[in-house]
């Protein structure tokens, strides 16, 4: 009996030996966590309705008219200088003044308070005007809406706070050619948009903020500038939030950057986020440049936090005056911790840029180049885990600094566009001189993301290929083994205890 006992005691020892093997082999499960979710929250910044909101103007027009050398003045606060609501309208040579004061949100995303609006189904023409407005929330020149305005040759100026120069929201079309726009208190972009965006065309013409936080353009709509001088002296030169444009052509952008305002914490030029607010739709925001000259003086280059974005540039003339990042990529203080990075799509066509790439771990970024060259260091703190570069054969990249990223794809089989300058470029940790030159594409798992993994890696791309949560045979091996035994031994027992 005790010979059976012992036995039995044996076998269940080597059963749990097995077991526990098998347990600490694991079943081959994937990293814990999800990916970080794209920004969510706020309330649609599209297609208001004014239907609530009660506009009085100065003087108003509702039908269509022609009028010339004639003044407009409002000194009160919720009423505009000039209110047009219908009908086809022309001014020329005009003078308006607006002053009064008006706080409420009204005035921002009606034009309440502003000097001119064109609103419901009012469309105006206006030549050789002079616009000053000195109130706050007074807005110079308002589109909203199905409201049209065409404004040529003429000269605006508000000197109050949350003033912009032109301005469209809800919809709204506007039209700026050849102006000269000047603000000069906070909040006040010269060309700016609000909630509900719309289209804002701007030709030629020089545009100038002073104030905190007034960019030259701020963008909650497709803006499109043309041959125009952009200059920023506080602020940073361009905003766009949200799922909105920003297009230059043949323009020069001038940003000294000088105050930071909000939740900023560092300077920049071009800046691409989603604040969150519902003032503007959730997606991927859009900035394209070509043939134009961008001096930022202090600060990155480009930041963008909370959103998505395409950056496409072509042929302009970076003239960097300071020592800020090219393009620096994290989160900051919108959106919600841990998932509130950028992701940047950076397309170079014909362009020359200089300037370190830095992102943080919850950003990335998909970098194409055409014909084009690149200077500086990119992730070189290997923080990012998701970096992609395209290369075509006559684009060169130049490292000054040892650069880490996950995919590279060159047109140049033998990397001789690739100027590591006593730097290296790590591919998932792997560095380039290390690989075979005959693969155009780099592309390996994630799980080698640095160079002390190099010596696992080849037996691990033999055994874990597929999905990650495939399980191994031989990861239960022991197991097997082991009740193999267990059934064996059991059998001999029960014989052996018949026969005694």
């Amino acid at each position: 009996m005790k010979r059976k006992i012992l036995v039995s005691f044996i076998i269940m020892a080597l059963a749990g030996v097995s077991f526990m093997s098998a347990l600490a082999e694991g079943p081959g499960n994937p990293p814990s966590g999800s990916p970080p979710d794209k920004p969510s929250g706020g309330t649609p910044g599209g297609g208001n309705s004014s239907s609530d909101i009660t506009y009085v103007g100065s003087t108003e027009y509702s039908e269509d008219g022609s009028y010339a050398g004639t003044s407009y003045e409002s000194t009160t606060g919720g009423e505009n200088a000039l209110l047009v609501t219908g009908g086809n309208v022309t001014l020329t040579d005009i003078d308006v003044s607006k002053t009064g004061d008006e706080s409420s949100e009204s005035s921002d995303f009606y034009g309440t308070n502003a000097g001119i609006l064109a609103a419901d189904s009012g469309s105006l023409t206006i030549t050789d005007a002079e616009i000053e407005t000195g109130g706050s929330h007074a807005n110079a020149v308002f589109a909203y809406g199905t409201g049209e305005i065409t404004i040529s040759d003429s000269v605006i100026h508000t000197s109050g706070n949350n003033s912009g120069g032109v301005m469209v929201t809800g919809g709204g079309t506007l039209s700026s050619n050849n102006n000269q726009v000047t603000t000069e208190g906070n909040s006040s972009a010269a060309i700016r948009s609000d909630k509900g965006g719309g289209t804002l065309t701007v030709n030629g013409g020089t545009y100038t903020t002073n104030g905190q936080g007034s960019p030259a353009i701020y963008s909650t709509a497709d803006i499109t500038v043309n041959g125009a001088e952009l200059i920023s002296t506080s602020s940073e030169g361009i905003v766009v939030e949200g799922k909105n444009s920003v297009t230059l052509e043949d323009t020069v952008l001038t940003d000294s950057n000088t105050s930071l305002n909000g939740k900023s914490e560092t300077y920049k030029n071009i800046f691409i986020y989603q604040s969150m607010s519902g003032d503007a739709n959730e997606g991927t925001a859009s900035f394209t440049s070509k043939g134009s000259a961008i001096t930022p003086k202090n600060g990155d280059v480009f930041y963008v936090t909370n959103t998505r974005c395409v950056i496409t540039l072509e042929n302009n003339d970076f003239i960097t005056e300071s020592d800020g990042a090219f393009l620096r990529a994290e989160g900051a203080g919108w959106g919600s911790e841990g998932s509130n990075g950028g992701d940047v799509t950076l397309l170079l066509n014909d362009q020359d840029i200089e300037g370190d790439i830095i992102l943080d771990d919850i950003s990335s970024l998909d970098m194409t180049m055409e014909g084009s060259t690149y200077e500086g260091t990119i992730n070189g703190s290997n923080a990012s885990c998701d970096i992609s570069i395209s290369l075509s054969s006559d684009s060169v990249l130049i490292l000054t600094g040892d650069s880490y990223i996950t995919e590279l794809e060159n047109a140049d089989t033998s990397n001789s566009n690739i100027q590591l300058n006593g730097y290296t470029l790590y591919v998932n940790g792997k560095a380039i001189d290390e690989r075979d030159e005959k693969d155009e594409k780099y592309d390996v798992d994630e799980a080698s993301a640095t160079a002390d993994t190099e010596a696992s890696d080849s037996s691990e791309d033999v055994t874990e290929s597929g999905d990650s949560q495939t399980f191994s045979v031989i990861r239960y091996l022991p197991c097997i083994i082991g009740a193999a035994v267990l059934i064996i031994i059991t059998v001999l027992i029960i014989i052996f205890g018949t026969k005694h």
